[in-house]
């Protein structure tokens, strides 16, 4: 299976996928951004690039026909988003449904959009995350296919949780775009994804940590 990776700045994400070596090839990375510093590690790599500027449309739905006319000359079967920071248009998600996906700094249905360590911060929630999901449509709320938690302390900053979760988030996505190349990820008629032979999680989290008084 081949992806393309979208980006609109250094790539973290990108280079996640990179390091993991997944059975996949990676037949582009693509940029809203002329300048973003991920190009340059993708190009370093041996990997071909693009760069389709937002600023040079007439709009949303005129990007997004540039876009997907670029997307397409790789031929990908996934299109991976990788920190691209555009809205995309209903038609542009639906030309790649089921075969879109993206990566949230937060546990979704939470936080969909911007400053999500910011707002969980002011929310007072004692844990926060991130999550892969299938684009849909509606911002931030496709099928989910994996997340995972961190705590959140009385001493965090936007900027320490943000790390914390950014390490997560290099985790599972690269595993995601793995179980995606194996065949794994069954995305259901009823908008629920399975993903087979994934264990199953044991027990609870409580944070803070339950003393058993």
């Amino acid at each position: 299976m081949s992806i393309v990776i979208l980006i609109s700045g250094r790539g973290s994400n990108m280079r996640a996928i990179l390091a993991s070596r997944p059975a996949i090839a990676v037949a582009g990375v693509i940029s809203n951004e002329p300048a973003a510093a991920g190009l340059e590690t993708a190009r370093a790599l041996g990997i071909a690039t693009a760069v389709v500027d937002h600023r040079g449309h007439a709009g949303r739905e005129a990007f997004d026909a540039a876009l997907a006319r670029e997307i397409d000359a790789f031929g990908p079967e996934l299109v991976v988003l990788a920190g691209f920071m555009r809205v995309l248009t209903a038609r542009f998600v639906e030309r790649y449904r089921g075969r879109l996906v993206n990566i949230h700094p937060s546990l979704l249905p939470a936080f969909p959009g911007l400053g999500t360590h910011r707002r969980a911060l002011a929310a007072g929630v004692r844990i926060h995350g991130c999550t892969v999901h299938f684009v849909t449509p509606e911002l931030d709320s496709g099928p989910i296919i994996a997340q995972a938690a961190v705590p959140v302390t009385a001493s965090d900053t936007e900027e320490t949780l943000a790390a914390r979760v950014l390490a997560q988030e290099h985790r599972i996505y690269p595993q995601v775009v793995r179980w995606i190349g194996d065949g794994r990820v069954v995305l259901g008629d009823d908008g629920r994804v399975t993903v087979t032979g994934a264990g199953a999680a044991v027990g609870a989290l409580a944070c803070p940590a339950l003393d058993g008084s």
